[in-house]
């Protein structure tokens, strides 16, 4: 079969991999779309981060090279001995976090050297993969899977909403229109947030966010956010998401924020930045991070796509095939800023 496979450093090939076989515990998935994540730019253009570097990676014990993917859904292909609970046929999206489960927590073993399908083992930029049951989502049967190709990056804005322990009516920042960021425009508004202030440099993706449900937005290449935001709230707002992953933001996002606030770090940082910790000493701001999600809040978001609470459709802006992933998927994603998620079709199915 034909899959996405990563090398190195801008060293990611379409080639002729072998079809992965189902064993016992494990399911069989036909991919229907795999949708492109931010995560795949960062370790196209500076990794390996998350995809193993110079030791096999000490949950699945895979190294490189790894088929990436990791944002997909499908149709259950084959069942292997001991799965219960499923059927061949059935519609589904797949967590892809691995870990350890040594821990009650699950977050515990994911932090201590937890990893993703799709970049700590192979993943979904193919037409099939093999995964663990207990990663299943079953979607229903109406279910577009287009749309169960987005609860992966919505389930980590969810998560991000959790770890900021925002409350209802409460003022928000996000920093970083990208995907991730007009996610967290969702989840923030389906949190309770009174108002939602979103800056990046691209006025699409700002228009975007308008789209999204942003009360207000903001081109901070243009003008400076910090005093946008102290029109409306002088002290800061009570929340605030850092979703572009350059050092400024990780500045402005402080100091937009009120005292005892929250500063949620949701962005990859692909180098070691210079920061002075003494921006939260004198405010009092706090910082709090994430990168995953536990199981309970992405069934949570296929629940809440399903209901029609959140829709993330809309962020969907491309669709293209597997051939093309280099120069209309990675390459396109980085030079285009109009662009949000970009979806590769598999099978295809909806």
């Amino acid at each position: 079969m034909k899959a996405v496979v990563y090398y190195d450093t801008k060293d990611v090939r379409v080639e002729e991999v072998e079809e992965p076989k189902v064993q016992d515990g494990l399911v069989k998935v036909k991919v229907a779309w795999t949708g492109i994540c931010g995560t795949d730019l960062h370790e196209y253009l500076g990794g390996p981060i998350f995809i193993p570097g110079d030791e096999p990676n000490p949950i699945t014990g895979q190294e490189r090279p790894v088929v990436m993917g990791h944002e997909f859904s499908g149709v259950i292909e084959e069942l292997g001995e001991g799965v219960e609970g499923l059927n061949v046929g059935d519609k589904v999206c797949v967590n892809p976090a691995l870990t350890n489960n040594l821990h009650p927590n699950p977050l515990y073993d994911f932090y201590k050297e937890g990893t993703f399908i799709g970049l700590g083992c192979d993943g979904a930029f193919a037409d099939y993969v093999v995964v663990p049951k207990e990663n299943i989502v079953k979607l229903q049967d109406s279910t577009s899977l287009k749309i169960g190709a987005l609860v992966e990056p919505t389930a980590v804005a969810l998560q991000a909403i959790r770890e900021s322990e925002m409350e209802f009516a409460e003022s928000v920042a996000i920093y970083g229109a990208g995907p991730i960021g007009l996610v967290t425009v969702l989840a923030a508004r389906a949190a309770g947030a009174r108002d939602i202030f979103v800056f990046d440099l691209s006025d699409e993706r700002l228009e975007k966010a308008k789209e999204f449900g942003a009360t207000h937005t903001l081109n901070s290449g243009k003008e400076d956010p910090i005093e946008f935001i102290h029109q409306y709230y002088p002290d800061g707002v009570d929340r605030t998401f850092e979703v572009a992953g350059v050092p400024i933001t990780l500045e402005q996002s402080i100091k937009s924020t009120r005292p005892r606030g929250m500063v949620t770090i949701v962005s990859i940082f692909e180098k070691a930045i210079d920061f002075n910790p003494m921006l939260l000493t004198t405010s009092g701001v706090r910082i709090s991070s994430t990168l995953g999600y536990e199981p309970d809040i992405f069934e949570a978001t296929v629940k809440m796509i399903e209901s029609g609470q959140i829709d993330p459709s809309p962020m969907i802006t491309s669709e293209i095939e597997l051939d093309e992933i280099i120069d209309k998927g990675f390459n396109t994603l980085i030079e285009d800023k109009s662009q949000a998620k970009i979806l590769v079709k598999l099978s295809g199915e909806e």
